[in-house]
């Protein structure tokens, strides 16, 4: 069974100072990976750009994107994004590819926004062309990658060639603008699992398997905490029941001691023992962090 790995994304970084803050407080934690998402607006910090300034500031965190919208880049310009924070993080760089969700960010900047199947097509196409341009590079390793989603068509190019897969804890909601998404049930993600399974074969023996956990809140009322996610009624955290919040292993909630324990019985039912949080969570699951690893 692998060690735990815990991951954040910085979100969206105003000053050096917040981010010098944010790297120390994650590794007085002992979070592994600083992690950055890649969104376009007024006031959107540039993964790259934020990852190397991340890695030298750091200690010993590695960096990684989580992920790039395949839809912004040229398979040519991303090779050589890619080459340069390897060398320049000392190799401590991983690469996480998705086919993007968020399609009002695409007509803003004016990207064309295909059909998933051809956004799949495409991202396909480019971890072809990006690992034949770091084939050439004598001084890369061409870095680990992470791929994944929750549907069918994701988890098979993940289990083709990723390294690491990343079960992501929402569906698209059917006849919904793209980005409207519920959460994934218990029941659904033990489905995902034995799929992955299935067609990864051996190799999913060999790769390391990443949850993306969309809420972690410490809490004596588990159910009130539920109960009030549910009526907010975000676009991005649907719930059919409140069930789902208190058993999806991709919403965390309860006690420091209760979510500690989620995190082992998770790893043990699903093999998730890579965990990622965004931003705001960071600062909730850090202090599990050590709670986790003395469980283990």
């Amino acid at each position: 069974m692998r060690d735990f790995r815990f991951g954040f994304t910085l979100g969206n970084v105003s000053s050096y100072r917040q981010l010098t803050d944010t790297i120390a407080t994650a590794e007085g934690y002992g979070f592994d990976i600083a992690l950055a998402v890649e969104h376009l607006g007024t006031g959107r910090t540039s993964p790259f750009q934020g990852l190397l300034a991340a890695a030298t500031v750091a200690d010993r965190l590695k960096i990684g994107t989580y992920v790039l919208n395949n839809g912004y880049w040229n398979p040519t310009i991303l090779a050589r994004e890619v080459a340069t924070a390897a060398r320049l993080s000392g190799g401590r760089f991983e690469l996480g590819l998705g086919a993007g969700i968020v399609k009002e960010q695409y007509d803003a900047a004016r990207i064309p926004w295909h059909p998933f199947g051809e956004r799949m097509d495409r991202l396909a196409a480019t971890i072809e062309e990006v690992d034949a341009l770091l084939a050439l590079e004598e001084d890369v390793e061409r870095p680990p990658l992470l791929l994944g989603g929750a549907s069918e068509r994701a988890l098979r190019l993940a289990a083709e060639r990723a390294d690491i897969a990343s079960f992501g804890g929402r569906f698209q909601l059917p006849g919904e603008p793209p980005g409207t998404m519920r959460i994934i049930k218990a029941a659904e993600a033990d489905q995902r699992v034995e799929f992955f399974h299935e067609i990864a074969g051996p190799r999913a023996d060999e790769m390391e398997w990443n949850a993306f956990v969309l809420v972690v809140e410490v809490t004596d009322d588990r159910r009130a905490v539920a109960e009030r996610i549910a009526a907010e009624k975000v676009p991005y955290l649907q719930l059919e029941d409140v069930r789902d919040a208190l058993e999806s292993p991709f919403m965390l909630i309860g006690t420091e001691e209760e979510i500690a324990r989620r995190i082992l019985e998770n790893r043990e039912r699903y093999g998730f023992s890579y965990i990622c949080v965004q931003r705001p969570h960071m600062d909730v699951l850090g202090p599990i962090i050590k709670r986790v690893r003395d469980l283990a």
